[in-house]
């Protein structure tokens, strides 16, 4: 319920523009006047809806919400929820909600601003998760604090890296440590520093992905990269040789 995470102005925006029909809010009261604020404007939103009798699916992420989900499948395209499993009364960031988005030809990681290292090594336990991330948006915006470790690039190994900061943010995310750890283990990083991350599916979406690093303000473009997706490879085989796979180690999760 952070600034940085749910801006009411920008909300508002949102919700003119696209006129989702699902939204997944933070499951914790919110701490901030922001957060107060963007609730109410959900809530807005949900009451209209109904009024209008429009299919709007609005959904507080919980740790009893996650509990109330089936367990994930490997090698899939459906989302999976993986925290808040539970309300940490001492640390509003790690009750972020962490979200492994799979519904496209390539998955992305959003890890919101969790910092606990208990968290992390929970969740590089997951399958899903060390077998089938492309991109991974840093924890807490790139900060060194305890959760993004070597370990933890190890066995996840995405193929990017997204830190989400303004250029004068004033904790200079992604920090130093963070930088020198992806390019340890070989993983590209990228910020919004200097401009949009833009990242889409090409051909014929079976797996190639296209990043693009916007210059700020404008749409022009400063590079751009090809990359295939890891889930891509496994799902080429027939179900059988999937099965196998799967039940070489499989750590269910929630989706």
């Amino acid at each position: 319920w952070d600034m940085d995470h749910c801006s009411p102005s920008q909300l508002e925006k949102i919700l003119a523009e696209f006129n989702p029909n699902k939204i997944e809010y933070p499951g914790y009261e919110p701490h901030t006047d922001c957060g107060k604020e963007s609730l109410k404007i959900i809530r807005v939103y949900e009451r209209k809806g109904k009024n209008a009798k429009a299919n709007r699916k609005i959904i507080s992420v919980t740790p009893e919400y996650i509990s109330s989900l089936n367990e994930a499948e490997n090698y899939g395209y459906r989302d999976i929820l993986h925290h808040p499993r539970s309300i940490d009364r001492d640390s509003s960031n790690n009750n972020s909600t962490v979200k492994h988005f799979r519904s496209g030809s390539f998955n992305v990681l959003s890890l919101g601003d969790v910092e606990s290292n208990n968290l992390a090594a929970g969740l590089r336990r997951q399958r899903t998760i060390n077998k089938e991330t492309d991109v991974m948006i840093l924890a807490h915006h790139g900060a060194s604090n305890g959760f993004t470790t070597s370990a933890f690039i190890k066995t996840v190994r995405p193929t990017v890296a997204i830190a989400s900061a303004d250029y004068a943010n004033q904790f200079a995310h992604p920090k130093q440590e963070i930088r020198d750890l992806l390019h340890k283990h070989k993983v590209k990083l990228f910020t919004t520093k200097t401009g949009d991350i833009i990242i889409f599916s090409t051909g014929n979406n079976t797996g190639n992905y296209r990043l693009v690093n916007r210059k700020s303000g404008s749409d022009e473009v400063s590079s751009q990269y090809d990359f295939f997706a890891r889930k891509s490879v496994f799902l080429k085989n027939n179900v059988d040789t999937i099965r196998e796979k799967i039940n070489r180690g499989n750590h269910g999760s929630r989706c």
